[in-house]
């Protein structure tokens, strides 16, 4: 990998013109076009169009990693003479995060059928008899995405049957927390069903996964298909959250070639004893993934999500029940004291205002020690807080953890994430794909859904994803359902008092940063467009021209060629 000079470029919101220089995989010098490099060190180097204390920072780390990583090693074979390109006026920004995937599930999806368009469940059952028709009977029928949470009939066992004919047909929800499944497949994968046919929650998820059950080889070519789109959309890591025990699978597929992302690898409470015993933290290289591969936060479930009228809420809900509550309490405090000793960092799934309430108030007890109604305390072998932040690379307060999804609070809430330290780990597109679910349930406290104006005005620190594939992996995406509350769809903009700026929302796609710093390890997106100034449908399909991964081109090849 030679080094590398970006010629004529800028940054967000600039007018003049920069060159970046890149050596080791590491920017080393930023200055005004066409000035000869200085041969200062880059601790002493003048940095043009510096952050400006201004922008008001959406986003520490997230994982609890900075973004700032250790320098990677020269790579081999490099000449020490830099290739430059220009760049011609094009806009450079750090490289993009998704903060909460399930990789293998979105590599999967593209191999699956679509029923986001079906309206009803006759709609979707139309969509599946065409399929049943056309596909071999030899595997599963699977389609994805649908969402009965807005149709006006229900689905059932006996129709689902009807027009599939035997052929066993499971069919996953937008958000993962339900399966639609026949008979055939109820059969087949030894599950019992009632004259729904659906299942939710833990037994969905168990399904899902066993519907994934395909050779490594042919999983892996998928997953590495959707590294190299995910690549082409400005992003240079993911945070994992797929249901399994994922080191080990990433491992694998970097020994194998995967090199187009980096991966923090989640860890499920289930293995956390494994983790533990292998002294895994969160922030963590592991060894022998060429620097791609890092130990993510700790991720436990406490409550269900909107789709499935599940997630665990203060109101009833119009067809009635509260949700359900996975986890106590008292439970979750115990479980975040464990994984504060084991250095892992926690990301408790919580969606319904009560989860969220229950899920702050633990990570308050937790913080202050209390265990449970007995008063004991199990903070004497914690590792501190100021140790964690040093080892893991985080300049300022080390987070508490992450609340991933955050979608409802109640109003006392939206403080308590920067008081007690927590991020709130949000995907913003799901606010538009559950507008219309959000006003048939959520109706009375709408204006506390989705509210990420409110978060980052009570001083919260915002983490972008897109919980592929309940969305699509593209920050960009993201990012203009933010700043918009809108598609180009015709419809106007949900709730746009809660929209933030382009900047924050950079900040939260980008962990914490809006412009490129010497420093950096060269992670950069290198875009055709000013991404502060480009008007809102340009940002909703940012024109990315190319990325790199430490100075590597991993998207845009043809720009570096001879």
């Amino acid at each position: 990998m030679p080094d590398l000079v970006l010629r004529s470029v800028r940054q967000p919101g600039d007018t003049s013109f920069s060159d970046v220089h890149i050596t080791g995989g590491v920017i080393t010098q930023i200055v005004p076009a066409g000035t000869m490099p200085s041969s200062t060190t880059p601790s002493s180097t003048a940095v043009v169009g510096a952050d400006s204390a201004s922008t008001r920072p959406v986003a520490a780390h997230s994982t609890g990693t900075h973004a700032t990583r250790p320098a990677p090693a020269p790579a081999a074979g490099s000449t020490g003479t830099p290739v430059a390109v220009d760049l011609d006026g094009r806009t450079v920004i750090p490289g993009l995060w998704d903060e909460h995937v399930h990789f293998t599930q979105w590599a999967l999806t593209g191999a699956r059928f679509d029923l986001s368009a079906a309206s009803c469940a006759r709609d979707a059952l139309e969509l599946v008899r065409a399929q049943a028709t056309a596909a071999a009977r030899s595997t599963p029928l699977i389609g994805v995405r649908f969402r009965d949470a807005i149709w006006a009939d229900i689905p059932t066992l006996r129709d689902l049957d009807e027009v599939t004919r035997g052929h066993p047909t499971a069919l996953i929800s937008h958000d993962l927390h339900c399966v639609w499944l026949n008979s055939a497949a109820a059969e087949r994968f030894g599950v019992r069903v009632d004259e729904s046919g659906l299942l939710r929650e833990q037994a969905a998820f168990a399904l899902t996964i066993a519907l994934g059950q395909l050779p490594d080889a042919e999983v892996d070519a998928l997953a590495a298909q959707a590294g190299t789109r995910a690549a082409a959309r400005g992003v240079v890591g993911v945070v994992d959250f797929e249901m399994t025990w994922n080191r080990d699978v990433w491992q694998r597929r970097i020994a194998s070639g995967f090199d187009s992302l980096r991966i923090d690898a989640g860890v499920y409470l289930a293995d956390l004893d494994r983790a533990i015993a292998e002294r895994m933290h969160t922030g963590d290289r592991i060894a022998d993934t060429r620097g791609l591969l890092t130990v993510g936060p700790l991720k436990l479930l406490i409550d269900g999500s909107l789709g499935t009228r599940t997630a665990f809420c203060v109101d009833e809900y119009p067809v009635g029940g509260h949700g359900v509550l996975t986890v106590s309490e008292d439970e979750l405090v115990e479980i975040l004291l464990n994984a504060n000793a084991a250095g892992l960092l926690p990301a408790v799934h919580a969606i319904g205002d009560a989860a969220n309430t229950i899920a702050l108030n633990a990570f308050e007890r937790a913080a202050a020690g209390r265990l449970d109604s007995a008063g004991r305390t199990a903070l004497a072998e914690a590792i501190d807080p100021a140790s964690l932040a040093a080892r893991i690379g985080m300049t300022g307060r080390a987070p508490a953890g992450r609340i991933e999804h955050a979608q409802f609070l109640q109003a006392d809430d939206f403080a308590r994430f920067a008081r007690l330290g927590v991020i709130a780990s949000v995907q913003p597109e799901h606010a538009l794909d559950d507008r219309d679910t959000v006003e048939l349930n959520w109706a009375a406290g709408a204006d506390r859904v989705f509210a990420l104006r409110s978060l980052l005005d009570a001083g919260a620190t915002l983490a972008f994803g897109s919980d592929a594939p309940v969305a699509p992996l593209d920050p960009f995406t993201a990012m203009s359902a933010a700043s918009s509350r809108a598609r180009s769809d015709g419809r106007e903009p949900w709730r746009p008092d809660q929209v933030v700026t382009r900047a924050q929302a950079l900040a939260a796609s980008a962990r914490g940063r809006t412009r490129l710093r010497v420093g950096d390890v060269a992670d950069i997106a290198i875009l055709d467009g000013d991404p502060l100034t480009v008007s809102d449908a340009v940002f909703e399909r940012m024109p990315v021209a190319a990325t790199l991964l430490a100075g590597r081109v991993t998207h845009g090849a043809d720009f570096f060629a001879g």
